[in-house]
């Protein structure tokens, strides 16, 4: 499985050539995933395992990138990605563990606003 989001990872980052792009195209994915979940609650249900795990792998993928020695970012920057990584990653477990709408709120708005932060530093 965790293969899966590194699978995705590398096939978005075919078609282009920022990794900031990259990594802001798989949040905005996950979070559609989400919002999909979150919008047809009582028929989507099945598919809520599979959206949540999608959001963990890739956190996970985050956070091994940003915390790892070959990591170029300011200390700082790491760290705070790192922390939130840590909470997605705790949310995330939380609402595996017990299925409920609005847990995926925080996740979802999470993962759209780092989207948009990263397109627009992309544009700079």
């Amino acid at each position: 499985m965790h293969n899966n989001a590194a699978l995705a990872y590398q096939q978005v980052g075919q078609k282009t050539a920022s990794p900031r792009i990259i990594e802001a195209n798989l949040l905005s994915r996950s979070a559609a995933q989400l919002q999909r979940v979150r919008d047809n609650w009582e028929v989507a249900e099945d598919d809520l395992q599979t959206a949540l795990m999608f959001n963990r792998k890739l956190w996970g993928v985050f956070l091994t990138s940003v915390t790892g020695e070959e990591s170029t970012l300011p200390k700082a920057l790491r760290e705070n990605i790192a922390n939130l990584g840590l909470f997605v990653m705790k949310h995330t477990i939380a609402a595996q563990k017990a299925a409920d709408a609005q847990k995926l709120d925080v996740l979802i708005n999470i993962n759209r606003q780092i989207a948009a932060g990263l397109r627009a530093e992309a544009d700079v």
